[in-house]
């Protein structure tokens, strides 16, 4: 982390909406950006959020309750003068994991509140229209471009760019940017039509980080392993029938026996839950530490995750990776460097 804080300024202000516990807001440091206002409805994210970034502005309203002009006096900028406007709206009813159209626009468990959450990228529009920012970047889960899902996502890339922007969107894979994870994420990139620039995003890099390159030289310590141990739950005597890179049982859709060689599957958020069926430890019956896990999301290792097991493993699992996010922003930044 002190490392992100001597990275050199490069001058453009970034301001976030759901900012969660910071995987963005930390790829936008990395790339030399400054976050001058983080928006975050879930206690739990923002505590973890403030441990990193003290004295940060960070804005704990329902962002519902966030209006244009709250946002631009925080930030300190003007409408039309912010550089990037962020947001990874929560689309989880959309998500190829989840039960989709099912539980479309119904209250669902969401973190540690109750709310609905398919309708927030309709927020984040919203606030767009009202600062104005020369880019936008929103990011959000693969499926929403999917299947029954597609109409919806029509209908946002209709309202982005009726906002006054040029959009691009794309499907983005986290593991050719420089994360040791295959995270697939919808990534809408958007700038202002009086700017007369067309949106990018990053080429995919030509090499791909392992789990082994990510976490070899880590040793669990007594506690971690005692506390990641699977043995005395059903998916601990279906760890004992597979090998090392089956993709999954016959029994949990959801287990799988990662290959050391190739990056992590993606992380989810649930998969911090005793017993739970998930992407495990290959070579030891235990799932992944923590401290593996932050690696394999390619946090460094001194950032700071407050609160339970399960709640670190959640942040971890909601977070967009930040090398994935620090070459997005890259990419935003050649653009912004193309309007000067």
């Amino acid at each position: 982390m002190a490392e992100v804080a001597e990275v050199a300024p490069n001058g453009y202000k970034v301001a976030s909406t759901f900012s969660g516990a910071g995987g963005s807001s930390l790829g936008y440091r990395m790339a030399g950006f400054d976050v001058v206002y983080a928006s975050e409805f879930v206690e739990a994210a923002r505590d973890t959020y403030a441990a990193n970034w003290p004295g940060a502005t960070l804005d704990p309203r329902d962002i519902r309750e966030v209006t244009a002009d709250d946002l631009l006096r925080l930030a300190g900028v003007a409408a039309g003068e912010l550089d990037i406007l962020d947001g990874s709206p929560p689309c989880a009813a959309f998500s190829n994991a989840g039960r989709r159209a099912e539980v479309w626009g119904k209250v669902r468990k969401y973190s540690d509140t109750s709310q609905v959450v398919d309708d927030l990228f309709s927020e984040f529009v919203r606030i767009l229209r009202g600062v104005q920012p020369k880019v936008f970047v929103a990011e959000n889960v693969a499926g929403l471009a999917d299947g029954v899902a597609r109409g919806y996502f029509k209908e946002i890339l209709g309202e982005l760019k009726s906002s006054g922007y040029r959009v691009a969107a794309r499907i983005v894979d986290s593991q050719w940017l420089g994360v040791p994870q295959a995270r697939r994420r919808l990534i809408f990139l958007g700038v202002r039509d009086d700017l007369g620039l067309d949106p990018r995003h990053p080429a995919p890099q030509p090499h791909r980080y392992s789990i082994l390159d990510a976490i070899g030289d880590l040793v669990p310590t007594e506690a971690e392993l005692a506390e990641n141990r699977i043995g005395k739950y059903a998916v601990g005597h279906e760890w004992d029938k597979m090998r090392e890179g089956e993709g999954k049982s016959d029994k949990y859709f959801s287990m799988s026996l990662p290959d050391f060689n190739k990056p992590m599957p993606t992380v989810q958020a649930s998969h911090g839950q005793p017993g739970i069926a998930a992407a495990f430890h290959s070579r030891e019956k235990r799932r992944f530490t923590i401290r593996e896990c932050q690696r394999l999301c390619s946090f460094p290792d001194d950032f700071i995750l407050t609160g339970t097991y399960v709640q670190q493993w959640e942040r971890l699992g909601r977070a967009v990776p930040p090398l994935m996010m620090k070459a997005v922003a890259a990419t935003v930044g050649e653009i912004l460097d193309e309007t000067n």
